[in-house]
């Protein structure tokens, strides 16, 4: 569901597969999706760019730098006062060593059949697994930027 009487709220995620093509990913510590596994992402601070944006994001959230590569896609979600419009980007980590903080629980590489269990448990947050599908970045050998 889309909330269209409210504003529009930029947002970023980043898509990172480390060298083995496991997809990071973070969970999340507040709304929306508290407990609920996600890609790194947020909003986009005024006068910022998405790339500026990824790049804090995964900093912040994960203690990792990245590159940021080509634009994947974008999904929507509702928003409390209007609706989150999401930028989603492949990125390349510098590293691979995590350190969860900011709005991050915790954070970790997962492989196809961690991302498969979390998914049949319920446990991603919603559409995530069919975003990745839709995009060709499932975690797996040929995933990546």
């Amino acid at each position: 569901m889309i909330i269209t009487n409210g504003r529009v709220i930029r947002c970023v995620g980043a898509v990172v597969h480390d060298p083995q093509g496991r997809l990071l990913l973070v969970k999340r510590a507040n709304e929306p999706g508290r407990g609920q596994w996600s890609v790194p992402g947020g909003k986009v601070e005024p006068g910022e760019t998405d790339r500026s944006a990824v790049q804090r994001e995964i900093s912040e959230e994960t203690g990792l730098s990245v590159i940021v590569g080509r634009w994947l896609g974008r999904v929507r979600r509702p928003a409390p006062t209007g609706t989150f419009d999401i930028h989603d980007y492949a990125c390349r980590p510098d590293d691979v060593v995590l350190c969860p903080g900011d709005d991050a629980a915790d954070a970790m590489w997962a492989d196809a059949a961690t991302f498969a269990t979390l998914d049949a448990a319920g446990r991603l947050t919603e559409g995530l697994a069919e975003a990745l599908r839709g995009w060709g970045q499932l975690p797996g050998p040929s995933a990546g930027s």
